[in-house]
């Protein structure tokens, strides 16, 4: 029986994997999903950790795939959480954040989506800048309720749009096209 997907994404995030799924489907592109936990590493390198994980992912199912990871990047925090994105939301939350900021609400959300198969790993990687908000603002999961990407004046969690000007739209964007020249 033939696969009904293009592509396996890995993740124990199912709001990760719904938002790629929506935004891969704009590029023709149908994404399976691999409910996994997988391996991850403490490092201050977003790829090294990406990579780790789509090594795991692969020793898992054994067929292409593409993992994700991300962090926000807080200016007056000195990048701070970073790549301890997800532990620091799991401890203190967006409120925990919002208590830690000061004036400089300057921060960056930073997506790399990697491709692994049995023969290499190719990475893509996006930034968005944008400020912090004062408040938690909207329905959304993570942080965003609280991030303002620039040139808008609602947080991720308030944009209808999200899906088209966040940084995992533009890494997903990224592997599409190239996804789809690989397969030519």
């Amino acid at each position: 029986m033939p696969k009904s997907y293009d592509v396996a994404f890995v993740t124990s995030n199912v709001n990760k994997y719904e938002e790629a799924e929506k935004i891969l489907a704009e590029f023709g592109i149908k994404l399976g999903h691999w409910k996994r936990d997988l391996i991850e590493i403490q490092d201050d390198s977003l790829r090294k950790i990406a990579v780790q994980k789509a090594q795991d992912a692969y020793n898992q199912i054994e067929e292409p795939l593409i993992v994700e990871d991300d962090g926000l990047f807080i200016d007056s925090l000195s990048g701070f959480p970073g790549p301890f994105s997800s532990y620091v939301f799991k401890t203190i939350g967006n409120n925990g954040i919002l208590k830690m900021i000061g004036d400089n609400r300057d921060a960056q959300f930073v997506s790399i989506i990697v491709f692994r198969d049995a023969h290499s790993y190719t990475s893509f990687e996006s930034k968005v800048a944008g400020i912090i908000s004062k408040n938690i603002q909207g329905e959304g999961w993570g942080y965003d309720p609280i991030f303002v990407p620039e040139n808008q004046t609602k947080t991720y969690a308030e944009l209808a749009e999200k899906n088209n000007l966040s940084h995992r739209y533009e890494s997903l964007k990224k592997f599409a096209n190239w996804f789809k020249n690989k397969q030519g």
